[in-house]
């Protein structure tokens, strides 16, 4: 039986892309507050509980450590600058290997996809990153089949990777649509105004 909500950790830490952060919290917390009952909630991870300062000083204070978070559903690890010096932080790089093969979904955003190629999770898989980071992709997963340019990029059943900053919201609402209908999605849509004066 499916729990729900569907429970969805994103990953905090310094020098983070903050919309690799906002956006699929802001999808997956819409998509809560417009199914009931409530399809998803949203909690946030750090290496540590300290607050921490993204791109800009935007700053959040994670909900758990590390050591803390509970099973989750979906586990979304945004990118940003701060990716480079975390790919030698050994002990994340041992969790998300852990997390990801306890959790249902692993998303990452934008240079996200790097820590999980250091993780060795999309190996052999098709994957994407933003257009900046390809070849540091490939250096850190030679066996990745690099899909440059796409959107979103269904690694695996349990892995997604989506290309640069705001390619998260659609990766976060295609996952969305799969979990809890077309319905869903359109109604967050909606709400997000994302694409406004598309049709125009």
């Amino acid at each position: 039986m499916t729990r729900q909500p569907r429970l969805v950790a994103i990953l905090a830490f310094d020098e983070m892309e903050v919309l690799d952060f906002a956006g699929p919290y802001e999808v997956f917390t819409v998509a809560g507050s417009v199914t009931s009952p409530r399809a998803f909630e949203v909690t946030t991870v750090g290496l540590t509980r300290e607050p921490v300062a993204g791109r800009g000083g935007f700053t959040v204070i994670p909900d758990h450590d590390l050591d803390s978070l509970g099973d989750v559903d979906i586990l979304v690890v945004p990118g940003g600058a701060g990716t480079r010096p975390l790919m030698q932080d050994e002990r994340l790089i041992a969790w998300l290997r852990e997390r990801a093969a306890a959790t249902p979904l692993t998303l990452s955003v934008c240079t996200g996809a790097l820590l999980l190629a250091t993780a060795g999770l999309v190996d052999g898989l098709p994957a994407t990153t933003h257009h900046g980071a390809i070849g540091e992709l490939a250096a850190a997963s030679p066996t990745t089949v690099i899909e440059a340019g796409r959107r979103f990029v269904r690694s695996s059943d349990r892995i997604r990777t989506s290309g640069g900053v705001s390619a998260g919201i659609d990766l976060a609402l295609a996952v969305v649509e799969e979990l809890a209908g077309d319905d869903v999605r359109d109604d967050v849509v909606e709400e997000m105004e994302w694409l406004w004066g598309e049709e125009a």
